[in-house]
């Protein structure tokens, strides 16, 4: 069994393979007793958002880990794939926008580099 942090080397390194874009990594640890981390990653298309889960499971599948469950692939903008101690969204830059999540979870708002 991988430690916190050896499961989320893992599924950056996964989400870099297929060159998702925007990798945070948020510590949620002291915010929720469900969950230590939370990974977001942004894909540039709907084939790509599959993909990127697709390849999270494959190479944490490979060494010995197991999603509890992926939520959001029929559509393909925002998929959900927990592993516990990990969780991992995968989500269209709009979507992203939308939800915001790092604002959400971090306890100061996220400045965005300009475009």
């Amino acid at each position: 069994m991988l430690t916190t942090d050896q499961k989320t080397t893992a599924i950056i390194a996964a989400l870099e393979d297929i060159k998702a874009v925007d990798i945070l990594v948020i510590n949620t640890s002291k915010r929720s007793s469900l969950f230590d981390r939370m990974i977001i990653a942004s894909a540039q298309s709907t084939r790509q958002t599959k993909a990127l889960a697709d390849n999270v499971e494959k190479k944490l599948k490979e060494i010995g880990e197991e999603p509890l469950s992926v939520e959001g692939g029929g559509s393909g903008e925002w998929i959900l794939v927990d592993y516990a101690e990990v969780l991992v969204h995968i989500m269209q830059p709009a979507v992203r926008a939308y939800y915001n999540l790092e604002e959400l979870w971090e306890a100061r708002p996220v400045v965005k580099a300009p475009k």
